[in-house]
């Protein structure tokens, strides 16, 4: 019976109940707790491999973006189920890859958003009333729905210092100068808790190359301003052949402050962003499977190298 539920929303708690069994079931594959969210929620990794080559994946940076997070609970699923029945993932030998590599993955970085999209935060709740709180004032954005920051209404992927203070000038020009459902990049970068603590795990692990799941539009990015990696623009290529999707250069109003961003500035090694799927945030979780089939060959051609 497969672990992964792949046919309804990946709440908080759910991916807490998920790693936990994967890790039960496969005791080859290893969490640990890297924090605690504002309101109490831990942050986990799930970790499967043993092997030199260091990668690390993370997904739901941004609350109405959980979609991400299944697509790696289901891989490291399927990598462990590969390797205990002797047999391939995306027509890789399981144990060869494990042996080549380790891949790290921070399947949840905004539990606290996600909890609020994904309604595990009742309306009745306090946390519910601090968020509704903040969205009243963007009553333009749907709420929850269009809810992409954490609780305290920072944007995680505007929040790193990788053309922090750009980034800022970009969204305070589009009104987000305050706490807001997205887009709202902090009083400093580095000043969340879930930032802080993925930003600490990266430089721990010390990965070879970083991919950072988000929704939607089925297009890879790969740069992070003049900065020259090695080999990330071919790898990028080789990302897009396998999976159908675009390697596309990154808007100007999105180009600064996000993990890759800072990844590329701090480690100058491959950094990726992924956008999955097609449509409007939330994405609907029918579309797991296709985007699940698409991105199989990323994530394992990442971890080959």
């Amino acid at each position: 019976m497969p672990i992964v539920p792949t046919n309804v929303p990946m709440t908080p708690s759910l991916c807490l109940q998920t790693v936990a069994e994967l890790t039960r079931r496969y005791p080859f594959c290893r969490s640990e707790t890297l924090t605690q969210t504002a309101f109490g929620r831990p942050i986990v990794t799930l970790v499967i491999g043993n092997g030199p080559r260091k990668v690390l994946y993370s997904a739901s940076h941004h609350a109405n973006e959980w979609i991400t997070t299944p697509v790696l609970l289901k891989f490291v699923e399927d990598f462990a189920q590969a390797l205990e029945d002797g047999g391939e993932i995306a027509g890789v030998d399981a144990l060869e890859l494990a042996q080549k590599a380790t891949i790290y993955t921070v399947p949840m970085v905004d539990p606290d958003g996600v909890a609020l999209v994904t309604g595990e935060i009742q309306p009745s709740q306090g946390q519910y009333r601090v968020a509704k709180t903040i969205a009243d004032s963007f009553p333009d954005i749907p709420f929850p729905s269009g809810w992409k920051a954490n609780l305290l209404g920072t944007d995680l992927n505007l929040n790193y210092p990788a053309g922090w203070l750009q980034a800022r000038e970009n969204k305070f020009l589009q009104g987000f100068n305050r706490p807001a459902p997205r887009d709202y990049v902090g009083r400093a970068p580095l000043n969340q808790a879930e930032t802080i603590a993925l930003a600490g795990y990266t430089e721990a692990v010390n990965p070879e190359l970083v991919l950072a799941y988000h929704t939607q539009g089925k297009v890879i990015y790969w740069q992070f301003e003049n900065y020259v990696v090695p080999g990330a623009r071919e790898l990028g290529e080789r990302f897009a052949a396998v999976s159908g999707y675009s390697l596309e250069e990154t808007p100007f109003q999105s180009a600064f402050a996000g993990y890759k961003d800072w990844f590329i500035k701090y480690f100058r090694r491959p950094g990726y962003t992924i956008e999955v799927g097609a449509g409007e945030n939330p994405l609907p979780i029918s579309q797991f499977e296709e985007i699940y089939r698409d991105n199989l060959g990323i994530l394992v051609t990442a971890a080959v190298g």
